[in-house]
């Protein structure tokens, strides 16, 4: 029998093992699934309440064959979901509450490795919150961004054209029917934005900070690629608990400080501020306004992306992903950096980073703007 955590309830021989055994038994599990293999738990974040992560049971599913086939015992759990789009008035509201969830869900089960299953903006954020409270291996498999939308031959992006189509209605340049019809055309398949929101922000932010498996965050939600994945971290996770690759070996301050020079080479979301803040103090690693200036305020910008820019999430996928920019950041980021992999940034991008499309991706020496992170403004004082 291994010593892993669930074995404090599956291991034991006594009346209360009795009962936790008997219990799960109940779905007709067979005797050998508490071996004292690892046990692992998939939070969930699907609702379909949250257009974003309505696709996540079948995401599950994926990471559960990873799982299994690693030798693990899957146990997916709902927490609480916090859809942007829906929830009044505003998802930020409960993101705490949605993290106690996590932690609480995690701390209170028979769980020895965690897989976040997360998409819209505060899933993210939240569930790393809790997950990094209780400090269990961990891996975020991001949910994945909406394909481009397409109106009369032209890409369009969530949030962004909504502006746009909304003034075009009130001057009369477009007709309430043709409203209608871009209002089918922006949100054509499962995923979050597909613009650089707080949404794929946050999925840049969890690879950046190696906390999910190399060139996942850009996969659209509903390309093949984004299953294997899912797939792949099932199988992962399963390692990570027999390394005991905890959360606190991944999220140090070398790990911090490479997410702050990403966004601002991505053109990523202020709300990234609020939320990176948040998990670092979950971590204990100390981390300040100052950080932001200092550390990000002079990077370059090398993404060209809605709202900002031109393209979308998926342009951003084909011309190379997060690899890419990782890649031409190498001089000034921590590539020895620990990841979830087992790996550093450096290995796990060795043969992978190349730029594909140098309109969607700049070189870092042939950026869109020379200096383009995110400046902390404050005011007089008294």
């Amino acid at each position: 029998m291994s010593a892993y955590r669930s074995t404090d309830w599956f291991g034991k021989k006594d009346k209360m093992g009795f009962i936790y055994r008997s219990w799960m038994k109940n779905r007709g599990m067979p005797e050998d699934m508490f071996d004292g293999r690892p046990v692992i738990g998939i939070c969930n974040t699907w609702s379909e309440l949250t257009p974003c992560n309505a696709h996540l049971r079948d995401i599950a599913e994926s990471v559960k064959r990873g799982v299994f086939e690693a030798g693990g015992f899957p146990l997916e759990f709902p927490i609480m979901s916090l859809g942007e789009t829906l929830l009044k008035p505003t998802a930020m509201l409960f993101r705490n509450l949605a993290s106690m969830d996590t932690e609480e869900s995690i701390r209170g089960n028979p769980i020895d490795g965690v897989v976040l299953l997360t998409g819209c903006d505060k899933t993210t954020p939240s569930t790393l919150m809790g997950a990094a409270s209780v400090d269990l291996p961990t891996i975020v498999v991001q949910g994945g961004p909406m394909l481009n939308g397409k109106y009369k031959g032209h890409d369009i992006g969530s949030g962004t054209n909504v502006w746009t189509f909304t003034d075009d209605l009130k001057t009369g340049k477009m007709s309430p029917a043709e409203f209608a019809e871009a209002e089918s055309c922006m949100s054509r398949s499962p995923g979050h934005c597909m613009t650089m929101g707080t949404a794929s922000t946050m999925a840049c932010m969890v690879e950046s900070l190696g906390m999910s498996l190399s060139g996942g965050a850009a996969i659209p939600a509903v390309d093949s690629r984004r299953k294997r994945i899912a797939q792949l971290s099932g199988r992962r996770i399963v390692e990570m608990v027999k390394e005991d690759l905890k959360m606190s070996k991944i999220l140090t301050r070398p790990a911090f400080e490479n997410a702050i020079k990403v966004n601002a080479a991505i053109g990523g979301s202020s709300n990234f501020v609020i939320h990176l803040t948040a998990i670092a103090g979950r971590m204990g690693v100390a981390l300040n306004l100052e950080d932001f200036d200092n550390i990000g305020s002079k990077m370059p910008l090398l993404l060209d992306l809605m709202p900002s820019g031109k393209f979308l999430m998926e342009d951003f996928y084909y011309a190379g992903g997060l690899p890419a920019i990782i890649k031409q950041m190498g001089a000034v980021l921590d590539m020895d950096a620990l990841t979830v992999t087992g790996k550093s940034h450096k290995e796990n991008i060795k043969a992978t980073g190349t730029i594909y499309n140098e309109q969607v991706i700049h070189q870092f020496n042939n950026p869109l703007i020379e200096e383009a992170g995110i400046v902390v403004v404050k005011g007089n004082p008294p």
